[in-house]
C-alpha cells in the first residue's frame, strides 16, 4: 500500500512539473511574440546610398580569404 502511495505521489509530482513548465514556456512565448527584435529585412528599408561602412579595397580581399567567397 506504501508503494502505491509513493507512485501516485510521484506521479503527481511529475505531473505538475510539465503543467509549470509547460505555462512557464507559454508564457515566455507571448514575451517574445510581443518584443520586435529588429526589421526583417534592414537592408530595404535603409536610404539608398547609405551603407553600415566603407570597405577598403584590403579590407575586401580579408573578407574575401576569410569566407573564400569573391564580394
Amino acid at each position: 500500500m506504501e508503494t502505491l502511495i509513493t507512485l501516485a505521489a510521484g506521479a503527481l509530482l511529475i505531473a505538475l512539473g510539465m503543467l509549470l513548465i509547460h505555462r512557464l514556456n507559454a508564457q515566455h512565448d507571448a514575451r517574445i511574440a510581443v518584443y520586435r527584435f529588429s526589421d526583417p529585412f534592414p537592408a530595404i528599408s535603409r536610404p539608398p546610398g547609405h551603407s553600415h561602412g566603407h570597405h577598403s579595397s584590403t579590407g575586401q580581399a580579408s573578407n574575401c580569404r576569410l569566407t573564400g567567397i569573391r564580394p
